[in-house]
């Protein structure tokens, strides 16, 4: 790609501006200024380690992904009112082609683990309903559990209000008289809200801490990281096998 193109769809400003700065030397490529910013870079993985612009290391090229800790009273969204979760990260990353979205949603209220890509594959590989990629949250309710819970969600025959198909299995797992566990592979509106809503309880707090096999670790709240192939791995299912060529 054309270094002012590749750089104004990252953020760093317009063609003119990316010009400029390739005029005066403020962008380096294995330590050697890059003077023609119509130069046809090769997007490869290493870039980001080769290149400083106006003295700091390249942003993450285009395809990344991130891993955020969502903090309680942050939307997910472009265009709502109030805190985004898009202000927890660096300025130019919000100026992003393609955009920088959250692969699926958490609620205003509820906190945790938030993937975020500018891959619209990416993105669409996650939450497509084929892959069940198994999403664990944790729960605080307002009054003691039943008992019976976990083998009503595990059953695959609960409806909730307004619909006319019942959800997947889920399982669950008691913490404590008012805590537990559940794992979706579904992503309903509001579904775990509901589903304790429709056993006759409410939920307090909800927190997701696991997509597939990726944890929140030690992140703090509003803090995020970026994801490798070895992290991405952890959440989607591998890639069926060809089939045997006859």
């Amino acid at each position: 790609m054309r270094l002012d193109r590749l750089l104004a769809n990252m953020g760093y400003g317009s063609r003119r501006e990316i010009q400029m700065l390739a005029r005066n030397g403020r962008i380096l490529l294995d330590g050697a200024p890059v003077e023609d910013a119509e130069k046809r870079i090769a997007l490869s993985p290493d870039l980001a380690a080769r290149m400083v612009v106006d003295s700091e290391p390249l942003d993450p090229i285009p395809g990344m992904a991130l891993l955020l800790h969502k903090p309680l009273g942050v939307t997910c969204s472009h265009k709502e009112a109030g805190p985004l979760v898009y202000g927890l990260l660096p300025p130019r990353w919000r100026r992003r082609d393609p955009a920088i979205s959250t692969i699926g949603r958490l609620d205003k209220e509820t906190s945790g683990l938030l993937l975020l890509t500018d891959d619209g594959a990416l993105l669409h590989r996650v939450i497509s309903p084929k892959n069940h990629v198994p999403k664990r949250y944790v729960v605080t309710l307002d009054r003691p559990l039943a008992g019976t819970e976990a083998a009503i969600f595990a059953a695959g025959t609960l409806m909730l209000d307004g619909e006319d198909k019942p959800l997947l299995p889920a399982e669950m797992e008691v913490l404590s008289p008012t805590e537990a566990t559940i794992t979706l592979t579904e992503g309903r509106y509001h579904q775990v809200r509901r589903m304790f809503a429709a056993v006759g309880n409410h939920v307090v707090a909800l927190h997701r801490d696991r997509m597939g096999g990726l944890g929140l670790g030690d992140l703090e709240p509003g803090a995020f990281r970026l994801l490798g192939p070895e992290d991405l791995a952890l959440v989607l299912p591998p890639a069926p096998a060809a089939s045997p060529k006859v």
